[in-house]
């Protein structure tokens, strides 16, 4: 309504009619007013409605139309003061627009911080002016006849010559004038060094300085050229040095200021950016023929030998556009046109073929597929007008011609980086709506002011204001505003709209021939204020928001960023063709692999590392054995940048799931419970249980195969079972933090080149999986570290050894959480001898055991689960196994090792008394034991030779 009103005639009908708008739409804000000054109080109590500063702007605005309501007489300037004071309303959009409001808050903020450096900027300002105010005032005048240079000589008429032309002499009178921008005083001294700041006129400011000669007398030619020197050091430090510095801080203060509304948030930005993409990304659907001939058809189009077809036919139809040039001969133009007929043939043939290959309507899903549909039926339409109607003037062929050169921009959907490059536009340009809102709202503004204040002044063609440069309308308004916006002779607009030149009213205006004119010297702030706000502020708002976007360019590429997900998306589509938004778990280890890190493992990426990897993502499993598109998605980016896997690990998904729910409040909790499902469900199948599983039982059989190939082997055949057991609980102890983690859940230790964190959940990973164990068992209940809470004792075998004893679990290790077994042995005396944890040997009588006759004729039985058992527990498994998990290992190595129950535990035996009379760790004696006798290879048993390489 504001943009429509007539500036010329306050009185016009137009205006008539929209004066009633004004009244209605006044009426309305001022009970909006009332409504919301009762509803929340006036001010005198906290969240009253004065205490808003957007709440008082709105104020401001409808007290001023009531106040000119009051006013008829538009020639009053107090009513004209209230008038341009109307342009405020569109500011109320500020208050109702959270995302305005914000960018509005961000720029007020980087104004409040920057304060320092503008005071600098203007005391550098000021100490210039009164510089050049001591070196040029009373300098710029000048005679129009320049062989003049005093007042007293420029009085008469003189010849001047039109164009220079001797035949074409034209008498003027002699006029004594000042130069539009001087030194003659601080404030048009710092006016014009602004000019120079925004370099607009200001090497004719230099000239001019140069050619000063002394106070009231007019320019003589390079009478002090190094007064130049004033100017570039002025231009060095303000314009390239102080007004940069503002730019860049206000770039850098508005992007600290948008990180405010996340600072109670512990995620970064590149964190933020990957999980909104991973919440908000949906599966592609990629079209898959089943009929023969159409599954050709679309497997011929789709092969990379058929884009590497089209790409050099596309380069080659770009060079052959860029053949024309002026003059060309006939034959040579009729050459292009047959190139372009070649051309625009395979351009439709493959067009022709991607439509029998995709379909009518997976063909047209897709824009790329469209724009080659535009371009193509542009081109025939070309030919085809051009052999028809060559001479017609009704359509411009030239206008389909354009389509040609469009071709040009297929090559953007064939570069990968241009793709990014093109993803990250998009994403800069999704982040502009309010700061483009801001920017418009700021036009309109200044516009409307421009109407209401310079819309009166005459259009003269030899001043800045003419038919093409005016403010009579709005649309002229805000192209001369825009023209300002680039800098591009601003200062001469500001000159014809104030008093320092002659601006004439227009005759049809209300005040046409007044004496005074119509510029105004508000001309100086509205322009200076304008530049400033858009051309230093405003503007690079873009430039912030933008470089906020590109910040991955700046960024180490292995670090994952949310320009790196659209390739999983696009891969996901060759296992989900129908985007259903799940995979088979075993097809995610080959799509990762498919993809380079830092999104992927990469195609060397080793299948077990792949499967650690996986237990550290550990999704959750469908119970068809398919995992979900965004929980997958989720578990990469989680797992790639760390989010939240430290600690606690249902702590961390608490936090992760509050953090999702405050940023992203719009996820639906089914896909929340998908990406990071709630603690309390451990009978939850993961993948992490699945290949913590797969590894764990891998390390076994890959001992099993070693074994069998030693014993494969004729000199494999030792006859020292305890060196090769020495080997085998080496590797035992080798693989036990890799145990201790996969069973755990917690890979952050994990002993590979790239340490991949557990994030998931802190879950039972034998509860199912184990099950085949224990079968024909009785439920044995798992010893909580800390407790008192025994577990089942172990019971010796019956027979010569006397009647099964019952041993307490009392003795328990807090540190390892793993109860050692006493063991029981029979010498030749009957007398019972027991070893406790501690491993020291004491008689069942009470008597102690002499060392001779501990090592001569007696049996062991359970030597060897107690030896297994405490290798474990000095690994730090303790907490997490029990007595069934101990049997089950010792069967294991047994079996691996070739050796019988009886061998095993004598030579278990054997390893527990060297480590009772060492004083040492179980795990310290054995790695003693196979370093001594590396040593010398030829002691070492074959057997043992080749099992002393740790399995993982």
């Amino acid at each position: 309504m504001l943009a429509a009103e007539d500036p010329l005639n306050a009185n016009s009908e137009r205006n008539q009619i929209l004066n009633l708008f004004d009244y209605f739409f006044t009426t309305v804000f001022s009970v909006e007013i009332a409504l919301k000054v009762i509803s929340y109080g006036l001010i005198f109590h906290k969240g009253a409605f004065c205490r808003s500063a957007f709440n008082l702007l709105d104020l401001l605005v409808v007290c001023v139309s009531l106040i000119s309501f009051f006013f008829s007489s538009g020639a009053i300037s107090v009513v004209k003061i209230l008038r341009v004071l109307r342009v405020l309303r569109p500011l109320r959009a500020i208050n109702r627009a959270k995302g305005l409001k914000h960018v509005v808050q961000c720029v007020i903020v980087a104004v409040k911080t920057i304060g320092n450096i503008m005071l600098v900027t203007c005391l550098l300002e000021f100490m210039f002016a009164v510089i050049g105010v001591q070196l040029f005032k009373g300098k710029f005048f000048r005679c129009n006849d320049l062989s003049k240079i005093t007042e007293q000589e420029c009085q008469g008429h003189y010849i001047r010559y039109v164009d220079d032309d001797p035949t074409k002499p034209v008498k003027e009178n002699r006029i004594w004038m000042r130069n539009d921008f001087h030194f003659d005083d601080v404030s048009k001294a710092m006016l014009t060094l602004f000019t120079v700041a925004t370099f607009e006129g200001w090497p004719d400011l230099l000239y001019r300085c140069i050619d000063s000669h002394t106070e009231d007398q007019g320019p003589v030619h390079n009478y002090r050229p190094f007064v130049a020197v004033f100017f570039f050091v002025y231009i060095i430090i303000i314009a390239f040095f102080m007004v940069n510095i503002f730019v860049g801080f206000v770039i850098v203060t508005f992007q600290n200021e948008g990180e405010q509304e996340y600072k109670n948030v512990d995620l970064d930005k590149n964190q933020r950016n990957c999980i909104e993409f991973a919440l908000k990304a949906k599966p592609m659907r990629r079209y898959i023929p089943k009929h023969r001939f159409q599954y050709k058809m679309w497997w011929l189009v789709t092969s990379s030998y058929f884009e590497y077809i089209i790409l050099i036919m596309i380069l080659i139809n770009t060079i052959s556009l860029a053949m024309k040039f002026y003059g060309q001969p006939e034959a040579y133009t009729r050459a292009l046109d047959v190139l372009n007929m070649i051309f625009t043939a395979v351009f439709t043939a493959e067009f022709i073929l991607k439509l029998a290959g995709f379909r009518f309507k997976n063909y047209f899903s897709d824009p790329w597929n469209v724009f080659d549909f535009v371009i193509v039926l542009g081109s025939l339409i070309d030919i085809i007008y051009s052999a028809l109607n060559p001479d017609s003037n009704i359509i411009s062929i030239n206008f389909f011609r354009l389509f040609r050169v469009m071709r040009l921009v297929k090559l953007l959907a064939r570069g990968e980086g241009i793709k990014t490059l093109l993803w990250t536009f998009m994403k800069s340009f999704q982040a502009l709506p309010y700061v483009a809102l801001l920017i418009v709202m700021l036009f309109f503004i200044y516009a409307v002011i421009g109407m209401q204040v310079f819309g009166k002044i005459a259009l003269d063609e030899d001043t800045a204001i003419h038919r093409n440069n005016n403010f009579q309308t709005f649309p002229q308004a805000t192209l001369v505003l825009f023209r300002s916006a680039t800098g591009e002779a601003w200062q001469e607009i500001m000159l014809a709209c104030s008093t320092m030149q002659t601006a004439h009213c227009d005759e049809k205006s209300d005040d046409a021939g007044h004496p005074d004119g119509c510029g105004t010297d508000f001309a100086v702030p509205y322009f200076i204020s304008f530049y400033i706000l858009c051309s230093f502020l405003i503007i690079n708002l873009f430039v912030a928001v933008i470089m906020d976007n590109f910040d991955y360019l700046t960024r180490d590429w292995s670090i994952l960023g949310a320009h790196h997900l659209d390739e999983f998306v696009r891969l996901w589509s060759e296992y989900d063709p129908d985007a259903k938004g799940r995979i088979k778990h075993l097809d995610v280890v080959t799509l990762l692999r498919k993809i380079s890190p830092p999104l992927g493992f990469g195609k060397l990426c080793p299948h077990r590392v792949a499967c650690k990897r996986l237990v550290s993502m550990n999704m959750p499993l469908n119970s068809d054995g398919t995992v979900n598109f965004n929980a997958t998605l989720f578990a990469v980016v989680r797992t790639s940048l760390k989010i939240k896997t430290e600690g606690n690990i249902d702590d961390c998904n608490e936090e992760l799931r509050s953090i999702i729910k405050k940023v992203w409040k719009r996820t639906s909790p089914k896909l929340l419970d998908q990406v990071v499902p709630p603690s309390g469900n451990e009978d939850e199948v993961t993948v992490g249980k699945f290949y913590a599983t797969f590894l764990i039982q891998d390390y076994f059989r890959r001992f099993k195969k070693k074994k069998e190939a030693i014993y494969k082997d004729p000199d494999g055949i030792g006859d020292t079972s305890t060196v090769t057991l020495q080997a085998g609980l080496r590797t035992l102890h080798e693989a036990g933090p890799v145990l201790k983690r996969a069973i755990s859940g917690n890979l952050d230790d994990l002993i590979d080149a790239e340490p991949e964190p557990m994030h998931r959940r802190n879950h039972t990973l034998f509860g199912s999986v184990w099950s085949s164990f224990r079968r024909g068992h009785a439920q044995r209940s798992r010893p909580i570290p800390g407790s008192s809470v025994p577990i089942s004792p172990l019971k010796l075998t019956p027979g010569t050894y006397g009647p099964p004893i019952p041993i307490s679990s009392s003795q328990y290790d807090e540190e390892m959480g793993m109860p050692m077994r006493p063991l029981r042995i029979k010498s030749d005396n009957n007398n019972s001898t027991y070893m406790d944890n501690g491993l020291r040997q004491r008689s069942s009588l009470g008597s102690p055991l002499s060392q001779n006759g501990a090592s001569r004729n007696f049996s062991i039985i359970g030597s060897a689960e107690s030896l297994v058992g405490k290798v474990l527990a000095e690994q730090g498994l303790g907490k997490f196994v029990d007595d069934e998990f101990v049997r089950t290992t010792s069967k294991e190595m047994q079996e691996a090792m070739d050796m019988s129950r009886e061998e095993f535990d004598l030579a278990a035996h054997k390893l527990l008394q060297q480590t009772t009379q060492q004083k040492q760790p179980i795990t310290m004696t054995i790695q003693q034991e196979i370093e001594k006798l590396e040593k010398d290879t030829d002691t070492l048993p074959p057997m043992a030779k080749r099992m002393r390489s740790p399995i993982a």
